[in-house]
């Protein structure tokens, strides 16, 4: 039941009788018999017909072509890890549930990343909300956090989410495009629902492109209830916020990542986990009490507006930390179900038309998904909490029933399960009356002052990603009365912004309609959270015969110390021999990677291997690509032509010691501060005010 720390692994103790291993077992049917060939199949002759008669032949080719499930409507495409979360300060005042309650717990967790609009095949570094869902094995049950990276939503009221994810999917009559918000359809749809506008301004940010998902934030989106021990309750909005700061891709590099390596982000979740750089979040918490819920010009219950930090701070209650991967991802990744309504004693719903919906939509699906109403069995979504109650039979039942009762009230089974006890859930009594009607509330109505405060809390380089962004999704529409359209919408949002947009796409510039208020909020901008740390950070170091082996390994050194992946690269695998006579080992074949797919990129010294490297297309490009993509660049002694080979002649570059410009770091000789220098640079992620439009990348 957990170890001396505190650390509940029950969870995990719960899925070792679920394990299965191969080794030193033979091959047998489902129904435990020995088999001695599954290569061939039963046979009349050699060459003659196949015979129905075999059993293994039928159940083997059965099982495979059972093995799908339907995937996901929306959010099919996911990676998973299970970790856990610990407490560091006390909810007690606001909540009941113990596990925000109770500092000396640890709570096992099982957390699902996902894009939004794409199948199961598509790829990860596409333009797209990501879902950051948080299964909590709580010792009351299970209690699902089932959040995006971005803190609010396109609509408003669930009744509306078939008509946007029916937009936003491939067209129905090609199936085109995959995994994209770039078409007519979600363009028109958004023309005419003012209310996407806050929710369009996030998915045009950086924030649609996350480098990796440990360094993405997550939010809960609804505002939800705490309900403490005397009924009092609190509204609440939760919050993810990652360790290693929130940084993003370009956008020009999400699309060739999607070709060179799709996995991109699964890949890095897994790989993370798998050398102990466990990626880490901060859960952190609003807290608005209910005498306030009037207190602000938007209603608290709208999922398309925030609650501005600098309003109501984000105040850290806790630590996430996600540090084993899961044994089998269809057992475990594709089959967890997550449902809202999984909710815990002191933690209940408000009256968020969206949530509501949600609290259908997510047990229904999974229904058909998984086969009917026992998926809470499947390992994975079972609760560490006893379980007990009348439901029977149904498809895949695995528990074996004992007694005659399964029905309250009962006396054959003592009258058990019995209701009611201490840590009972209690739903929180609210008062609610009022006319059947279908009418939106008129504190939902403004919906681009939330839009336009997001718009100006971004820096310049940000507002600059943004506007290429709808220039690029908006010139894949067709129709010229949807970009007009759009036009018109942004054109509430901020003048500049639309005319920026409309001279982009072909559309005459509108006249201004509406003053921009002029609020910001510093929380929002990706630049006001910068990184302290390299941990996990790929860097790629480009070698030849002749290379400088002392610099490869003085910066290597102090990369890796400090938490980087350095991978050496040259033309072809093997060694390459180095200028003192020795062999640098080579990590990857250049041909096999890209740029795209590092977070740095270091030319060592050495005179021979630099005039190699400068007459390689591929390593030119390398370092070209990298600049334009605003990555961190390290370059020594005769490496630093190749930096001038490609084109950069924006930067001051050394003559001497160390000399760090825009991300680009070169210095002569290996030793001084040049490591430490190369270091910090990674650790800044982009250098986005680089000067770059004249580098061919």
């Amino acid at each position: 039941m957990g170890d001396p720390t505190g650390r509940d692994d029950r969870k995990q103790e719960q899925l070792d009788h679920r394990r299965v291993s191969p080794e030193g077992t033979k091959l047998t049917t489902d129904q435990g018999i020995r088999v001695d060939d599954t290569d061939n199949s039963l046979s009349a002759g050699e060459r003659g017909p196949s015979l129905m008669e075999d059993f293994h032949l039928r159940e083997k080719i059965t099982h495979f072509d059972h093995e799908r499930i339907p995937e996901r409507v929306v959010h099919a495409r996911g990676s998973g890890a299970y970790g856990h979360f610990t407490l560091h300060e006390s909810l007690a005042e606001y909540t009941t549930a113990e596990f925000l309650t109770d500092t000396s717990l640890t709570t096992p967790v099982f957390v699902r990343f996902s894009t939004v609009a794409g199948s199961r095949g598509s790829a990860d570094t596409v333009r797209d909300v990501r879902g950051f869902a948080t299964k909590f094995y709580t010792r009351q049950g299970n209690f699902d956090l089932v959040g995006n990276n971005m803190p609010v939503f396109f609509i408003q009221d669930g009744i509306k989410f078939p008509d946007f994810v029916h937009a936003v999917k491939p067209e129905p009559a090609s199936e085109i495009p995959q995994a994209s918000s770039a078409h007519d359809t979600l363009w028109d749809f958004v023309q005419l629902q003012p209310e996407t506008m806050h929710m369009m301004m996030w998915l045009m940010s950086d924030r649609a492109l996350p480098r990796s998902y440990a360094m993405m934030e997550g939010f809960g989106v609804h505002t939800f209830r705490l309900v403490n021990a005397q009924g009092r309750a609190t509204f609440v909005k939760f919050h993810w916020k990652p360790k290693l700061g929130i940084h993003s891709l370009a956008w020009d590099e999400t699309q060739k990542i999607a070709g060179k390596n799709p996995d991109f982000n699964r890949a890095d979740l897994w790989e993370r986990i798998e050398a102990g750089a466990f990626p880490e979040y901060e859960f952190g918490v609003q807290l608005v009490p209910e005498e306030d819920e009037h207190a602000f010009d938007f209603d608290l219950l709208d999922p398309t507006k925030i609650i501005p930090e600098e309003r109501v701070p984000v105040r850290t209650v806790g630590t996430l930390v996600l540090d084993r991967n899961p044994d089998n991802f269809f057992a475990e990744t594709e089959q967890v179900a997550f449902h809202l309504g999984n909710v815990v004693p002191g933690i209940d719903f408000t009256n968020d038309p969206l949530l509501q919906a949600r609290l259908f939509s997510y047990l229904d699906t999974q229904l058909i998904r998984l086969g009917g109403p026992n998926f809470p069995q499947i390992p994975v979504n079972r609760p560490v909490a006893p379980v007990r109650n009348h439901h029977r039979d149904g498809y895949h039942q695995t528990d074996i029933h004992q007694g005659r009762a399964s029905y309250h009230k009962n006396s054959l089974s003592g009258g058990c399960p019995a209701v009611g006890g201490e840590g009972s859930f209690t739903h929180y009594q609210e008062r609610v009356d009022g006319n059947k009607i279908r009418k939106r509330s008129e504190s939902f109505a403004d919906h681009y002052s939330q839009a336009t405060l997001f718009w100006n809390s971004m820096s310049d380089w940000e507002k600059e990603h943004i506007v290429g962004a709808f220039r690029f999704e908006l010139g894949k529409c067709d129709h010229r009365h949807i970009r007009e359209g759009v036009i018109e919408q942004l054109n509430r949002v901020d003048h500049d912004l639309a005319v920026q947009v409309a001279e982009g796409v072909g559309v005459e510039p509108p006249q201004e309609a509406t003053a921009n208020h002029g609020r910001t909020s510093p929380a929002l901008s990706q630049a006001n959270a910068p990184a302290e740390s390299v941990q996990g950070r790929k860097v790629a170091v480009l070698v030849a015969d002749g290379a400088d082996s002392a610099a490869v390994a003085a910066a290597g050194d102090a990369l890796t110390e400090a938490g980087a992946v350095v991978e050496v690269l040259a033309a072809k695998d093997g060694f390459v021999q180095a200028a003192n006579g020795g062999q640098i080992e080579v990590t990857r074949a250049m041909p096999t990677v890209a740029s795209v797919l590092y977070d740095a990129v270091l030319v060592p010294g050495g005179e021979q291997s630099a005039r190699t490297l400068a007459q390689d297309g591929d390593a030119v490009h390398f370092v070209a690509e990298a600049f334009v993509h605003c990555k961190a660049i390290g370059a020594l002694d005769e490496g630093i032509g190749l930096l001038e080979r490609a084109g950069i002649d924006s930067v001051r570059f050394s003559g001497g010691e160390a000399v760090s410009d825009a991300g680009v770091v070169t210095g002569r000789g290996a030793g001084g501060d040049f490591p430490a220098r190369l270091v910090e640079a990674v650790a800044a992620h982009r250098h986005w005010t680089r000067r770059k439009a004249h580098v061919p990348a």
